[in-house]
Formats: structure tokens, C-alpha cells, sequence
């Protein structure tokens, strides 16, 4: 009769991370594009008011 180890709280949390690894890569990158989107825009339109 084999003996049952229960995981501990940071083996679930790895697992669990490792799990959805893919998705909060996508995530990251998303916002990283919305920043650099938002930041894009802003420049534009600050330059477009001093030049204007």
C-alpha cells in the first residue's frame, strides 16, 4: 500500500502557475501593446498640440 503525499500550498501554486503560463504570457504581452498603443497615441497628440 503506497503511501499518499498531499502537496504542499507552493506545489499546487507552481503547478497551478504552470498550468496557465500560456495565458498570462498573452496577457502580459496584451498590455504590454495597449501601453505602447496609449503611449503612441499620447506623444501624437502632445506633438500635434505644440506644432498646431
Amino acid at each position: 500500500m503506497g503511501r499518499h503525499r498531499t502537496k504542499t500550498a507552493i506545489e499546487r501554486a507552481t503547478q497551478w502557475a504552470a498550468r496557465r503560463r500560456r495565458a498570462a504570457v498573452s496577457l502580459i504581452l496584451r498590455g504590454a501593446c495597449y501601453g505602447a498603443g496609449t503611449s503612441a497615441v499620447g506623444l501624437l497628440a502632445y506633438w500635434a498640440r505644440g506644432y498646431l
